[in-house]
């Protein structure tokens, strides 16, 4: 089982499955949403992701029509996405996440947008857009 919260601890949450895929996104809305360089996420089943404490605080923003982008309105932690024509599936900011866990599939996405300031130094896959 994976554990995690937001900054102040308000809103937590467990997700009842294994983190199988990270993806390191550096198009301008999630740099700009996270306030960094890119966003570490991970796709997570919907079903299997369950809010323990904290729903009074989850507060969302829509900065395209069909894609919610939720976080604590008390620290204004980002907690993850979803889109309304995929609700099977969240992206699990992986910043939030408390347990410890391995992963082998990573891989950078979007990176024709990333920061100017931001070298990619590893060696991981790398995509211009969207994974396909």
């Amino acid at each position: 089982m994976i554990k995690g919260s937001c900054l102040c601890g308000g809103v937590r949450y467990e997700y009842h499955g294994e983190i199988e895929e990270i993806s390191m996104c550096y198009c301008s809305q999630c740099r700009k949403a996270q306030g960094s360089a890119f966003v570490a996420v991970s796709p997570i089943d919907s079903a299997r992701f369950k809010l323990i404490s904290g729903a009074e605080l989850i507060k969302e923003f829509r900065a395209v029509p069909h894609k919610a982008r939720v976080f604590c309105s008390h620290c204004g932690s980002p907690l993850y996405s979803a889109r309304d024509d995929l609700p099977e599936i969240k992206r699990l900011r992986l910043g939030t996440v408390e347990t410890v866990f391995q992963c082998q599939k990573a891989y950078h996405t979007y990176v024709g947008s990333k920061a100017s300031w931001y070298d990619i130094t590893d060696h991981l896959p790398r995509y211009q857009e969207a994974k396909v």
